[in-house]
């Protein structure tokens, strides 16, 4: 009878194991969480490249006629103030002639901004242009002048080896007198 009972009620040494066991198991969880932490924590963005993600821009100081550039993700951005000539000029091209065909409306989200990646779609070169003194090209915008590229008053490609237009990157008008590029 003795025997029997000793047999329904579990040993006092069972219970302890099961316990062991748990403990150490939640332990070799909570050990392997705190290494792997780090490790997938590095996965993330580091701050510097964060705060590269946008490029607030003041369009206050530009001058009608003239552009800045500004560097977002490593790549100059050019910010151009035009004129209502350039406008007319960009807008009066029929879409048909372009070898990237894009209307000017398409490019711009405010008629006299405009907002470009200033990277050659040829091979990556910077365009000249943004300065007062620089070639502009036969077509009043862009001039690449590694390979003869010229880009018109709204950076449509319009002659020479690139393949596309001047991409137009994401932006908005925070402000009337501010854009956030990204």
């Amino acid at each position: 009878m003795a025997d029997s009972m000793a047999q329904a009620a579990p040993q006092d040494g069972e219970t302890r194991r099961d316990f062991l066991q748990l403990v150490t198991a939640s332990f070799a969880a909570v050990g392997v969480g705190a290494m792997a932490w780090p490790f997938i924590s590095s996965m993330n963005p580091a701050r510097d490249v964060l705060a590269l993600a946008s490029t607030e821009v003041d369009l206050s100081p530009i001058a009608v006629g003239s552009a800045v550039t500004v560097m977002w993700r490593g790549k100059p951005v050019f910010v151009r103030n035009r004129t209502p000539q350039e406008i007319q000029e960009a807008r009066a091209v029929p879409v048909s002639q372009l070898p990237d065909p894009q209307p000017d409306q398409a490019r711009v989200k405010k008629d006299n901004w405009l907002v470009l990646v200033g990277v050659c779609t040829h091979l990556g070169c910077v365009p000249l242009g943004q300065k007062p003194t620089d070639p502009r090209g036969e077509f009043g915008g862009w001039f690449c002048p590694c390979h003869g590229s010229h880009y018109d008053t709204s950076g449509r490609i319009r002659k020479g080896p690139a393949p596309t237009n001047l991409l137009v990157p994401d932006y908005t008008f925070t402000s009337d007198t501010q854009i956030r590029v990204g």
